[in-house]
């Protein structure tokens, strides 16, 4: 039995990649159990157990969760947040003295307010409905989202790194990699992929960010997980979706009410197949 278990729809990157980079840069022993067979736990029933309270105590509103079977007792921890602050310290992915852990967590907590609003682009209205139900909304708030929100997050992150001098302005928090700089490199990587114009852009403003991203991508266990059959890929099924007209100075482009690109929500709001949307 392994020590961590992952709980995260199967089939995306999404919220769960940001634990799975500190569970495998902390060398953990872990489990992704949602992508195990239906047979052998796994699948999207997997995550709708937890979520139904099947690990105890108080069941999360969604994923990821991440169960610890630690020496003492199971764990269970919900949010993105508050999974990464549980293991940062355990894991060795984020140094030990409270004013680095508290650092830690609050750029954290910003990077999970990014991760929200580049949903809230494709989906502004809910996330019951079909991108195609919504896309003249969308293209409203991706406007304001590529022109105005993208650089101000990048601005806040490359200004982190001013305020950290122990990093020599390369990391985030303390003198090396923790979890915020792996954060920060999944969320650049999927910006660069769901707005690649805009990142063009607005990258050669912070070429420090660029230099974060690729420090992380270089470390030996980062780099070993991103060439491995764990590490999913982007796609648009999940948060960081590419849809060409919502990039910077696109055109809205036509796209049938039937697009199969599109139409991947039912509208009672679950994925097809069987997985919750945009999680």
């Amino acid at each position: 039995m392994a020590e961590y278990e992952l709980y995260y729809w199967p089939g995306i990157p999404g919220r769960g990649e940001f634990v799975r980079l500190a569970l495998e840069q902390g060398g953990a022993d872990w489990v992704d159990v949602a992508r195990k067979p239906a047979s052998d736990g796994g699948g999207a029933a997997a995550v709708q157990r937890v979520r139904e309270g099947a690990l105890g105590g108080l069941a999360p509103l969604g994923p990821p969760a991440l169960l610890h079977h630690a020496p003492g007792g199971d764990v269970v921890v919900a949010h993105v947040a508050a999974i990464l602050q549980y293991l940062g310290p355990r894991l060795g992915v984020v140094p030990g003295d409270e004013a680095s852990r508290l650092r830690a967590h609050q750029i954290q907590l910003t990077i999970a307010d990014l991760v929200f609003e580049v949903h809230a682009v494709h989906h502004p209205v809910a996330v019951s409905l079909y991108y195609d139900d919504q896309r003249r909304e969308a293209a409203r708030a991706a406007a304001a989202f590529v022109g105005e929100r993208i650089p101000l997050h990048l601005r806040y992150l490359d200004r982190a790194l001013d305020s950290n001098p122990a990093g020599g302005r390369r990391w985030l928090v303390g003198s090396g990699p923790s979890y915020p700089d792996l954060s920060t490199f999944q969320a650049i990587a999927g910006l660069r992929y769901a707005f690649p114009e805009a990142m063009r852009h607005h990258e050669k403003r912070f070429p420090r960010l660029g230099a974060l991203h690729d420090a992380v991508a270089v470390l030996p266990r980062i780099a070993a997980y991103l060439v491995s059959r764990r590490r999913l890929g982007f796609n648009e099924h999940g948060i960081f979706r590419y849809y060409p007209e919502l990039d910077l100075g696109a055109r809205p482009a036509h796209r049938t009410a039937a697009s199969p690109r599109t139409r991947t929500r039912t509208k009672a709001g679950r994925r097809v197949p069987g997985r919750r949307p945009g999680k």
